[in-house]
């Protein structure tokens, strides 16, 4: 009998309510480590929080992406606090993990779970009308970091926040986008653009995503503008299934997508290096909620669905449904 293999997580709790619902995840992990007895894991806590980089003035030290690389996955919980700038705290953390980890497909999957009431009266008597998929290019785009200021405090102050779209980084999350839909039972995928306004980067988006469908004759495809597409997701969401869009796109349309699921607290999300060389990493999508920091109110079930999308891609898929199960029960 082959012994238990074990898992190496890095668990960064950060902000307000990332370390409640962060304990609450691992309680749950544990548990199903213990039931089940053919795997284990071994945790790595970081305090990479706005309270330590008030104190010490960083948040990872020089060599924390090595640190990083030494686990077989990443559990994040949430960062962001009121005596930080949000931009200082998300790039000096989570926007480095992301791309220094090569984790260039964000994942974050959407339905309506027992307990929750959704806005839409459509998909409160039908649960099933709303089961998404939102498919982020998470390297690059409208969040690529680049750009500049010239003439600060002056009458004349200029800032410029370049979106950068190659070849490589459209094809990759256009194919990454078709074969999830193509694992589906609808093998259904809408493209979301907005190239009748972002004439260069978006056209491209557009043209590689027609190259990349020409591979894919058995999914079938359509594409919104993303205006449009937030007016279809609110009037016609059992029309799509899986969804693909840029950074900023799909950062917006997948909250979209939680508040009409129920909630915010409840929707997971996995940032993946499909290569696997590096190790992905999975948090609730809700932020720290300083305003709820130490109530023990804050809702964890998005850290339980997060965990859940963790040990199925760790390779434990027949563990993900189990957790489901308990954090719809939770809810």
């Amino acid at each position: 009998m082959s012994s238990p293999q074990t898992f190496k997580i890095a668990s960064i709790p950060g902000d307000g309510i990332g370390t409640e619902i962060t304990e609450a995840a691992i309680q749950v992990l544990d548990k199903l480590a213990s039931v089940d007895g053919s795997f284990g894991l071994e945790y790595t806590h970081f305090d990479w929080s706005s309270k330590a980089y008030l104190e010490r003035g960083w948040y990872m030290p020089p060599d924390g992406m090595e640190q990083l690389q030494k686990h077989d996955a990443i559990y994040f919980g949430a960062v962001g606090w009121p005596d930080v700038p949000d931009h200082i705290s998300l790039w000096s953390l989570i926007l480095p993990i992301r791309k220094t980890m090569n984790q260039y497909v964000n994942v974050r999957p959407t339905r309506i779970l027992p307990g929750t009431q959704s806005p839409l009266s459509s998909c409160q008597s039908n649960p099933g009308t709303l089961d998404w998929i939102i498919i982020r290019e998470n390297s690059e785009g409208e969040y690529a970091g680049q750009g500049g200021t010239t003439h600060e405090n002056s009458p004349h102050t200029i800032a410029t926040e370049l979106a950068i779209f190659s070849r490589v980084g459209i094809e990759r999350i256009m194919r990454f986008a078709f074969e999830t839909a193509r694992s589906r039972e609808r093998k259904k995928l809408t493209m979301v653009t907005k190239s009748n306004a972002q004439r260069h980067g978006m056209v491209l988006w557009d043209k590689i995503f027609y190259e990349v469908a020409a591979e894919y004759p058995d999914v079938e495809w359509d594409k919104m503008l993303v205006d449009a597409m937030t007016v279809r997701m609110v009037n016609n969401p059992a029309s799509m299934d899986t969804i693909v869009a840029t950074n900023l796109h799909a950062d917006i349309l997948s909250d979209l997508a939680a508040a009409l699921s129920g909630s915010i607290g409840i929707a997971p999300s996995s940032n993946l290096d499909p290569t696997r060389k590096h190790p992905s990493m999975f948090e609730p999508i809700h932020g720290s909620a300083p305003d709820i920091a130490g109530k023990g109110v804050a809702n964890p079930v998005g850290a339980f669905w997060s965990a859940a999308e963790m040990i199925r891609w760790l390779g434990e898929g027949r563990l993900n449904a189990g957790t489901f199960r308990f954090k719809s029960s939770s809810v």
